[in-house]
């Protein structure tokens, strides 16, 4: 009998305080396969975010344990540099994205391209939204907005 190849999935980020709509990419990734997790290094994530940011780390110890916790896996973690990642230069068949990085999903494909390598399937996952009907996101829950489930923490 043949040996089914899985399918290679690529996702990254910053994953500083991990919530719900982290939780819903994450679980579309490890339906579709063999997960690979680019986490943003400090310059990486400093570079994109208008304030302080947990140190790489601190971020991958909780990743990790995330991951484990939901899902019973032993994450595949590696230190991004740069907005592609291991994406450009190595071979997966997705890349699971928020409406947020949906744009770089796609200048990652323009860029595989010109270097011959076959793009990659973009799966977009809608944003997980809060009780109040927004977006859950990094910057609400640290702001004591919300919580990480998206309910509502102060009037």
């Amino acid at each position: 009998m043949a040996k089914v190849l899985k399918k290679r999935v690529v996702i990254g980020g910053t994953f500083e305080t991990l919530h719900k709509g982290h939780l819903a990419l994450f679980k579309k990734a490890f339906e579709l396969g063999e997960v690979f997790i680019g986490l943003t290094s400090d310059e990486l994530a400093q570079k994109h975010k208008k304030r302080k940011v947990k140190d790489f780390k601190e971020r991958k110890k909780e990743l990790k344990e995330f991951i484990k916790k939901k899902f019973s896996i032993n994450p595949k973690l590696v230190k991004i540099e740069d907005k592609f990642g291991p994406a450009l230069k190595n071979e997966f068949d997705y890349i699971i994205v928020s409406p947020e990085t949906y744009k770089t999903a796609i200048l990652l494909n323009e860029e595989r391209e010109k270097t011959g390598k076959k793009p990659l399937k973009i799966i977009k996952i809608n944003f997980v939204l809060a009780e109040d009907g927004k977006p859950i996101s990094d910057s609400r829950i640290l702001a004591g907005e919300i919580d990480r489930e998206g309910k509502i923490t102060k009037d």
